[in-house]
């Protein structure tokens, strides 16, 4: 509870979108061992109906492992190994 009352709102973050014509875009990675899966889908949204879905999958290198400090249960004190997120920065033209 006390996560949900420190959520601070992103300025640009969209809560809603305009189905009347616009394009809806979700990027995620999904880690595997040794390379990750780019997950990119689309929603093409018109006239309030959804016009078409494209979702396309390629496999990229993955980054490695690192260290992340943490808290189990009990609130002991531990170290995590996890997988290397990849950073996204989008040109929309």
């Amino acid at each position: 509870m006390a996560l949900t009352a420190c959520k601070k709102e992103k300025e640009d973050e969209v809560n809603s979108v305009d189905k009347t014509g616009s394009i809806e875009t979700v990027l995620s990675v999904e880690h595997l061992d040794t390379a990750d899966i780019l997950i990119t889908r689309h929603k093409i949204w018109k006239d309030k109906k959804l016009f078409k879905e494209i979702i396309k999958k390629d496999t990229i290198p993955g980054l490695g492992d690192t260290l992340v400090a943490g808290e189990d249960g009990d609130g002991n004190d531990h170290i995590a190994k996890t997988k290397k997120d990849y950073e996204f920065f989008i040109t929309v033209q």
